[in-house]
């Protein structure tokens, strides 16, 4: 009864809410899904479209970066007209994003209807403040947990999906338009919000600074191999990145309502799991670009678009396993010891494929590896993300630490194109998954560390 009454007192009167925590998961798998189905395609997009490796990975990576700002500032509009109503309005533009891709016959028009789909990556941190308000205490961790474990499975599905499509990547913007609206119908009719409340502005400016550096930054990144890291050209972008963001940054400390507090991204109690996060996005999205795109050259596999979404199944499987225990997990462990196990099998991943990548079945156990590491890590990500810092920064806590996940996902692409550009062939590829293995392996480095430190700090002030 009490939960009962305390769910009204925050303006919602659902006396089971688990539904709507579930339809909730459902929207962040998809919200996932919608990234990960492009990467098995960049090979046949490239050749469908006549165009660049690195000029067609920006589908990719131009989706991510708007993931990257419109999480804050979906963030903000949510505090201010309601959650609910921003998830909705970005699984809208996810279905009208994936229609315009599913018609588009350039890259231009693809690139389009990618940025449109790049909103809904804001749906994450959107959710979890939901949750917040929809669960008691006590079950608020197995609900994030649900969220956060569903949202790795949805990344593997989109693996799958694009395989299941047969190559033709029109269908899967078809298909993820489709189930994109049965989300958004589900979520209408399941989850309600409390009251917004209704006040403050969204900081346009912080977000357009934030656009602009990490555009530049990206876009040095994924030149220098063709360009040459000492150009003109190169130099003068790493430049201006480095004083739009020292700019950003100034003005994140000045303006009333920053895009991004500066401060909780070196929270104490938040560190720990910001910069895990940031390097297991980054983990994550080189290992399976690179799978994907070395099972399908010549000197890999030669595979199809469905044998590498084979290859890459027992990913999925096992995130889904790992999913439905989540909240016993979550009940079982502390975040920060999942955090840092997930992240190290995820390095142990990445460092079987620079060793071992010379037959089908080196990619299944690599496979299988990244699926236990990253169901484990992404489903105590989000708790580890809020659970030191004070209930009224919850939502916030969790934009940061969704909008870096993104943002380290957002330079793998730039990164791969440099590496491979710089040392193409197998060579380039072991050097690729060598990245993501330093990256994840100090993943775990620093959830363990600062979970340690903060339980000891937790101690300390009890006493």
């Amino acid at each position: 009864m009490a939960t009962v009454v305390a769910s009204a007192a925050r303006g919602t009167s659902i006396r089971n809410p688990w539904p709507g925590v579930v339809s909730l998961a459902f929207a962040a798998s998809i919200a996932a899904l919608q990234n990960t189905a492009v990467v098995p395609m960049l090979p046949l997009l490239q050749r469908e479209l006549n165009t660049s490796l690195a000029g067609v990975t920006w589908t990719l990576t131009l989706s991510l970066l708007v993931g990257a700002v419109a999480t804050p500032l979906l963030s903000r509009f949510g505090d201010m007209y309601g959650r609910r109503r921003m998830i909705l309005g970005a699984l809208a533009l996810l279905v009208i994003g994936s229609v315009v891709a599913a018609l588009a016959t350039s890259l231009a028009w693809l690139i389009a209807g990618r940025v449109l789909q790049g909103f809904v990556t804001a749906l994450v941190p959107l959710s979890i403040g939901v949750v917040r308000d929809m669960l008691p205490r006590h079950q608020l961790a197995t609900g994030i947990g649900v969220i956060s474990a569903t949202m790795g499975f949805g990344s593997g599905g989109g693996m799958i999906l694009a395989g299941l499509a047969s190559g033709d990547w029109h269908w899967v913007f078809w298909i993820t338009a489709g189930i994109s609206l049965v989300a958004a119908i589900v979520v209408a009719f399941l989850v309600r919000d409390s009251a917004p409340a209704g006040k403050g502005r969204p900081d346009l400016v912080g977000a357009a600074l934030m656009t602009a550096w990490l555009v530049a930054l990206l876009l040095a990144i994924s030149q220098g191999g063709s360009w040459g890291w000492t150009s003109p050209g190169v130099l003068g972008l790493f430049a201006a990145a480095a004083a739009l963001a020292a700019v950003w940054v100034a003005v994140e400390r000045r303006v009333a309502e920053p895009l991004v507090e500066m401060a909780m991204l070196v929270h104490r109690g938040t560190v720990g799991a910001t910069v895990a996060s940031m390097l297991l996005g980054f983990a994550f999205f080189t290992i399976l670009t690179g799978m994907s795109a070395f099972a399908q050259a010549p000197y890999g596999f030669s595979a199809s678009t469905l044998e590498v979404g084979l290859y890459l199944l027992p990913s999925t499987l096992f995130m889904l396993v790992i999913s439905l225990f989540a909240g016993r997990f979550m009940r079982s462990f502390q975040a920060s010891t999942m955090v840092a196990a997930g992240s190290a099998v995820t390095a142990l991943a990445a460092v079987w494929l620079v060793i071992m990548h010379d037959a089908p079945a080196h990619l299944y156990v690599a496979a299988s590896l990244m699926g236990v590491g990253l169901g484990i890590g992404y489903a105590a990500l989000g708790t580890m993300a809020v659970e030191h810092v004070d209930p009224g920064k919850t939502a916030v806590a969790a934009g940061v630490n969704a909008l870096v996940r993104i943002v380290g996902g957002s330079t793998s692409g730039a990164a791969i194109a440099a590496i491979l550009a710089a040392q193409p062939g197998v060579t380039g590829y072991q050097w690729v998954f060598g990245a993501a293995a330093v990256a994840a392996a100090m993943a775990a480095v620093f959830a363990a560390a600062y979970g340690r430190l903060n339980r000891a700090v937790t101690a300390l002030s009890a006493r």
